[in-house]
């Protein structure tokens, strides 16, 4: 099963558990703080994606089979939650709504839409795959020898989280980078999944990210007939981490109406 970082509620009541499926390259640590604030009255539990973190590394990263991770990950919760996804965990969660919706009460799927990209984000596992990680102590040091394939500090240190400094054996990408590469195409893409997920849906995007067009509204409503959109000015792709109150709390509300 997927490594989970669980946060307890703290103030337990009846609300059903948050799961957090998290994006390419990311890791459950990336969503620590608003995790924690979401878990007042629920537990909300982070996960690992397949080929990420602490989580198994897989020949396959597509997702029907990350769909089927996240349902084994509700099934030991006891069969039901509320899930919330960012971009490739928002397509993992969005899949698993369509093919097994009754294990989700509430879907949040986080600057995502069904639909298939055509950027390509293999330069980045080239770029870390690249990294000389001879002699690797300091996380200062490994981000100024990658500052000369990635420009982006936000970047670099978005990355690096999944560094592991004192790995046995020396410092190693906790991230199956042969593997992401491989799978990019199906990773950018959509499987083409048809059905219907009838609960409720909240489609939240970034104020500033093209990630959720106009256009892309109405195949969204004919897969998810009860979504919600909402904007959050001033965010970009990782709305979550350029306004994480607002974040938290467009999310809270949701989840809570």
């Amino acid at each position: 099963m997927l490594a989970l970082i669980h946060h307890p509620a703290a103030t337990p009541t009846d609300a059903l558990p948050l799961v957090i499926a998290h994006g390419l390259y990311g890791t459950g640590r990336n969503w620590g703080v608003i995790a924690r604030r979401l878990a007042d009255v629920r537990d909300v539990i982070a996960v690992d994606m397949r080929n990420h973190g602490n989580s198994p590394w897989m020949p396959v990263h597509r997702y029907p089979e990350m769909a089927q991770d996240l349902a084994e990950v509700i099934r030991s919760l006891g069969g039901k939650a509320d899930l919330l996804g960012h971009s490739m965990g928002g397509k993992a969660a969005m899949q698993l709504a369509l093919t097994e919706g009754g294990l989700i009460r509430r879907l949040v799927a986080a600057d995502i839409a069904p639909v298939a990209y055509d950027h390509d984000q293999s330069r980045y596992a080239r770029a870390m795959r690249a990294l000389d990680l001879t002699g690797l102590v300091a996380r200062g040091e490994a981000d100024r020898r990658l500052a000369e394939t990635v420009n982006d500090p936000g970047l670099r240190a978005f990355f690096l989280q999944s560094l592991d400094l004192k790995a046995e054996g020396g410092p190693r990408w906790r991230l199956n980078l042969d593997v992401l590469e491989a799978e990019m195409p199906n990773i950018v893409g959509w499987p083409g999944t048809t059905g219907q997920f009838d609960g409720p849906a909240l489609f939240l995007t970034g104020g500033d990210s093209s990630y959720v067009r106009p256009e892309y509204r109405e195949p969204i409503r004919a897969l998810f007939p009860k979504a919600r959109f909402a904007r959050i000015a001033g965010a970009g792709h990782w709305l979550h981490a350029d306004k994480p109150r607002e974040f938290e709390e467009t999310v809270r509300v949701f989840l809570n109406a």
